[in-house]
């Protein structure tokens, strides 16, 4: 590793740890003289020192896990070789299995890719093929091309800032492929961009949305499928106050925190019942400096993957304890499909302390958009503005993110819509993964997207 170098390098390896020391304490300055757009009291010395720590741990045990992963594969690969005759004995299968599901679990990860190579189209097999269209600092515009896709409705898929890689949405794209022109927003890791890329917040996100629809044209669809429904609800007003002629004929909101007083999730309730000075303090950490983003502030990956799992930790228990026995069996298709899911689900990656502290103080904490003080740039942002954009709310009946409710309140909001433009899904016996994921969102809920998106100039 790279780290690893700039540790052992003798003389040489002391003199640039002298500059990465000092290179450091610059970047560390440059962060604090950046323009905040929140601005409250900074994170102090102390949890500064303190969270700096926490990522420091999180790294050395990683490290240590990737070894002992690596010795783990190693082992159950030579339990189950076709030689070994332990591997067909006592618990010599038992051991196989227990080593390949620790071996997955300790795995570290990267930044998966989409794999979507075709799709059908009219009942012909298409080879698809991936375009990055627009670049920007913090995230690209990626676009799926088929040859099916001419003349189809373009669709632009706004993918999450919260902790995951856009693919978390690869089954959300596979299914909207046959029938549409897709895009989708592809954020990138914050830890992995350098200072001098600035600052990105909401209003940031905001204007990539709006410059990415610039971008696709007129006539594009928006399905923003949690977070991002209220950046994207605001963009689609921001455009039409302006009469934007690139605002979105659809816009689609899954699972979206747009008013989380309404039946609020044990989620909604950890970001009310602390102060806003608790997240700055106690979940904000510097980008160590042998990452490209050295010196940034965020809000790390490791640490919303292990507030999820804790949400849910006797389910993934039991996945695991299911994926052991499926390898047990010989069952390896059953078990694929549980390591599929979590080579997704444990990839994860930071954002900017910015965008995160002002998401928990402005949609969580504020409720600055249904109570119509959002502003963009300091001017506001009017639901009202929102005439001709048709909007369709879901939600999932298990949702334990985002509550029953909390997404449809954008309907009521946007009170110069007429009913007409206004539609509300709530999905049966489905979980917040659930609505854009899986058999229930393939069959039951695409459908309704896609028709609302027929039925709005599709």
């Amino acid at each position: 590793m790279r780290f690893e170098a700039q540790l052992h390098g003798g003389a040489a390896g002391s003199e640039r740890r002298g500059r990465l020391s000092s290179d450091y304490d610059a970047l560390h300055n440059k962060m604090d003289a950046l323009d905040w757009s929140d601005k409250r009291a900074p994170q102090s010395a102390g949890a500064r020192n303190r969270t700096t720590m926490l990522y420091h741990a999180f790294e050395m045990q990683k490290n240590w896990l990737a070894g002992a992963s690596a010795l783990a594969t190693a082992g159950a690969q030579a339990m189950q070789h076709p030689a070994n005759p332990l591997g067909y004995f006592g618990g010599g299968p038992m051991f196989a299995s227990a080593l390949e599901v620790f071996a997955h679990a300790a795995a570290p990860r990267g930044k998966p890719d989409f794999d979507l190579y075709e799709t059908i189209v009219d009942g012909e097999t298409v080879p698809v093929t991936e375009a990055i269209e627009a670049r920007k600092p913090f995230g690209q515009l990626k676009h799926f091309k088929h040859k099916g896709a001419k003349g189809a409705p373009k669709l632009l898929i706004v993918a999450p800032m919260s902790g995951h890689y856009a693919t978390l949405l690869r089954g959300t794209v596979e299914r909207m492929l046959p029938g549409h022109d897709v895009w989708i927003t592809d954020w990138r890791d914050a830890r992995n961009v350098p200072l001098e890329a600035g600052k990105f917040d909401l209003d940031d996100y905001i204007d990539y949305l709006i410059g990415w629809l610039e971008h696709i044209g007129p006539g594009a669809h928006v399905l923003a499928v949690c977070q991002p429904s209220v950046p994207a609800l605001a963009a689609a007003a921001i455009m039409a106050a302006d009469k934007n002629k690139c605002r979105p004929k659809t816009l689609t909101m899954m699972g979206g925190p747009i008013d989380t007083r309404k039946a609020p999730t044990a989620v909604n309730q950890h970001a009310m019942t602390r102060p806003y000075a608790w997240f700055q303090e106690n979940v904000i950490v510097t980008v160590p400096a042998w990452y490209p983003g050295a010196g940034r502030r965020v809000y790390p990956g490791f640490l919303q993957l292990a507030g999820f799992m804790s949400m849910n930790l006797g389910n993934h228990m039991m996945s695991h304890w299911a994926m052991f026995k499926h390898l047990v069996e010989g069952d390896g298709e059953e078990a694929d499909k549980t390591k599929e899911f979590y080579d997704e689900y444990r990839a994860v990656c930071d954002m900017t302390a910015e965008f995160y502290l002002q998401t928990v103080d402005l949609v969580f904490q504020r409720h600055a958009l249904p109570k119509g003080e959002m502003l963009h740039r300091g001017k506001p942002v009017d639901l009202n503005a929102i005439e001709d954009i048709a909007l369709l709310a879901i939600e999932g009946e298990r949702d334990d993110i985002s509550g029953i409710g909390q997404t449809k309140a954008a309907l009521t909001l946007a009170k110069s819509l007429p009913a007409e433009k206004k539609k509300y899904l709530m999905a049966k016996a489905v979980g917040h993964y659930g609505i854009f994921n899986g058999r229930k969102w393939r069959e039951d809920i695409a459908p309704v997207v896609e028709g609302w998106i027929r039925s709005n100039g599709g």
